[in-house]
This record gives structure tokens, sequence and C-alpha cells, in this order.
């Protein structure tokens, strides 16, 4: 069983920066497919920010030149660097991990694991 756990959320203002962690454990795949979602209340979940195996990521509109997403397959973890946080970006982020894929994933349904969440909350 493969267990992902978030770290690093928290309450910011505007304007700030918070460093997201997701740390995988257990039976652990070797350069697939990482992501990055949030849902905010009422909202449904939304990607963020994903990685492939070789590196290549993709963005969504709304944090490109902001986030940035990283991954230390040494390590088992993938990164959410969020700069010039916005009210709007308060959510709870979830990372999520394929066991099969290795392209770049934007589909919350092709993902196999998902962390329990961390709660961002950016005040105006």
């Amino acid at each position: 069983q493969v267990q992902l756990v978030e770290t690093g959320g928290g309450l910011v203002q505007a304007g700030a920066s918070l460093r997201l962690s997701c740390a995988a454990s257990g039976r652990t795949f070797s350069s697939t497919a990482m992501g990055w979602f949030r849902q905010a209340p009422g909202k449904e979940r939304e990607l963020v920010a994903a990685v492939g195996g070789s590196g290549s990521t993709h963005y969504a509109d709304s944090v490109k030149g902001r986030f940035t997403i990283s991954r230390d397959n040494a390590k088992n973890t993938v990164y959410l660097q969020m700069n010039s946080l916005k009210p709007e970006d308060t959510a709870v982020y979830y990372c999520a991990l394929s066991a099969r894929q290795f392209r770049v994933i934007y589909s919350s349904n092709s993902y196999d694991y998902w962390g329990q969440g961390t709660q961002v909350t950016v005040s105006s």
C-alpha cells in the first residue's frame, strides 16, 4: 500500500509564499506521474500542477508564473512552491500519484493514490 502525506499548509496573508511537500511511503513507483489538486468549499476539485516522470510539467492558468511543482525521486517527494498567494488560492490541497503512467496527467481519475490534504488559507 502507498501512503501520501502532505505537509506545509497554513494561514498566510496575500502575497506570501508557502511550500507544500508530499512524501510517498510504502510501495513506491519510480518516476511515475504526480500532481497537486485543490478543492475550495462548494467547488469541484481542480488540477493545480502536475509533473511527469521526466520532469515535464503542467500548470493551471490561474497559478502559472506563481506556483512551481518539482520532484525529488530519491526522496519519493513532490513539492509545490506557491508564491504571491491570493485569497482565491484558499483550498484544501491534495497530492496524487499514478502507479502506472509516466507522462503528465491532467485528470484526477487517472491517479491511483491520494493524500489526506492540507489546508491553505490566504487572507486578504
